[in-house]
């Protein structure tokens, strides 16, 4: 279905999935402040969890069910809106396509009607910090640029304010990349991918699979435009034969002369083009850890591949002080720097922040499982002073595998509290001994079993650092 913004009004929408970050509330608004007839169903009964966005929906007359799913919300209606974790298999969805009725989410929607230029970033980890550098840096010269997608903000709830020469950066995971598959509708001017790591292997069949939605982000690029990959990186090698769009890769190391790109050296993120080297991200960061500086130099390349020119781009970067949940530094008490890393969901991101930080490093982790592999996660443990788990369907395969190790542990805890009071203490007591502490929440898990998600999560993390004595 191609959006009409002149036929919006006489439409009726079922927006399925309301969703804990305004995903479903910017769908239904954008269609009720048109006119349209909206309805939102969502399984969640509790309204609670909701907030303010059910006050919202009344307030335009949106209609919502609550706690089930009803059969006429997807046979009686002229176009359903899926939440990107509504499984493409459900049965409500295919009667809608039994009927022929069309399904689209807000990015399907987003961009056919998106006025200006669109920059996209996906990866496993590391994406919403390169997605965030990445519109830091476009911000000086694009005071009109916007940050949407999968960073938890619609990007239909800033359509309206857009112009032809507002640029947008789309952060993608890969459930709404698997949503675009073959529409033509993303054809980024430059898109990057950090580094691709198993995750979601609960949700998929096999590794090969996941990376195939990863690859929906430039197989519709056109020649002109630029895709940015990671050289480092095993799963990107044949992501070029994919795409139309002119590659650019960045690495930790030097990249050989036939490579064009971004790379680091000595700390500092050289680009180099047709012979020509440039500097575009300084030494010297605000945000920690050697991840952190490659996902900034992918930003920075990115940046630079867009036309931005390389002092302006040095300079934001040098200023990017990083985003909510990811390293996230909340406190320093008792010569204890605490630090929420929330939205680490995979070992290898606990691997990453635990070498971020200066021993000795205090860790909180565990939570619940995605058929990951947590040996990364032994494999870094040598790195903390202490290690403190948190219960969860995860963490039984972690203690497992820890015991197995020798790697010592206390808990697991039956809540984030007692784990953070524990942490605490033994943090607290060796920072006295005049050598300072780190105390890490990096969970490398899913939250779901304790929590909404990991951004609920790790707000809980700070409410809980605010009230340490």
């Amino acid at each position: 279905m191609r959006i009409r913004p002149a036929e919006i009004a006489s439409l009726r929408v079922t927006v399925m999935g309301l969703g804990l970050h305004g995903g479903g509330l910017a769908s239904a608004l954008f269609f009720a402040r048109r006119g349209a007839q909206v309805t939102v169903t969502d399984f969640r009964q509790d309204t609670a969890a909701f907030g303010s966005l059910l006050g919202d929906l009344e307030a335009w007359k949106v209609r919502t069910v609550l706690g089930r799913h009803e059969e006429r919300d997807f046979t009686d209606t002229d176009l359903v809106v899926k939440n990107p974790a509504v499984p493409p298999s459900s049965p409500y969805l295919r009667l809608a396509r039994e009927r022929g009725i069309p399904v689209e989410t807000d990015l399907s929607i987003f961009l056919q009607l998106c006025p200006g230029p669109v920059l996209a970033v996906t990866g496993s980890k590391g994406k919403s910090t390169t997605a965030s550098a990445l519109h830091h840096c476009l911000q000086v010269s694009h005071p009109g640029s916007r940050l949407g997608g999968n960073i938890t903000v619609s990007p239909l709830g800033f359509l309206d304010s857009l112009g032809p020469a507002d640029p947008v950066v789309l952060e993608l995971s890969s459930w709404q990349l698997a949503d675009l598959r073959g529409r033509d509708l993303l054809s980024p001017r430059v898109c990057a991918v950090t580094r691709i790591l198993p995750d979601h292997q609960d949700k998929y069949p096999d590794m090969a699979s996941y990376v195939a939605d990863k690859k929906v982000i430039f197989a519709s690029q056109k020649p002109g435009q630029f895709a940015v990959f990671n050289a480092d990186d095993p799963w990107q090698r044949d992501f070029p034969a994919a795409t139309a769009a002119a590659v650019r890769w960045f690495s930790r190391a030097p990249l050989p002369p036939e490579r064009p790109g971004a790379f680091l050296e000595k700390g500092v993120g050289l680009r180099r083009e047709a012979g020509r080297t440039e500097t575009i991200l300084p030494a010297r960061l605000e945000v920690p850890g050697e991840h952190n500086r490659l996902n900034l130099l992918a930003a920075g390349l990115a940046a630079r591949l867009f036309g931005l020119e390389p002092a302006p781009i040095a300079a934001a970067l040098s200023a990017f002080r990083g985003i909510e949940h990811r390293l996230e530094l909340v406190a320093e008490r008792a010569g204890v720097r605490i630090y929420n890393d929330s939205a680490a969901t995979i070992p290898e991101a606990v691997a990453a922040a635990l070498s971020a930080l200066p021993a000795p490093v205090f860790l909180i982790a565990g939570g619940t499982d995605k058929n990951l592999d947590f040996r990364p996660l032994a494999g870094a443990a040598g790195q903390a002073a202490g290690i403190f788990l948190l219960q969860g369907s995860a963490t039984r395969k972690i203690e497992e595998l820890f015991r197995k190790e020798g790697i010592p542990f206390e808990g697991p805890f039956p809540g984030l509290a007692e784990a953070l009071a524990r942490a605490w203490e033994a943090a607290r007591g060796r920072a006295r001994r005049g050598t300072g502490a780190s105390l890490l929440f990096s969970p490398g898990c899913a939250s779901f079993e304790l929590f909404l998600n990991e951004f609920d999560r790790g707000r809980r993390f700070k409410e809980l650092v605010g009230s340490l004595p």
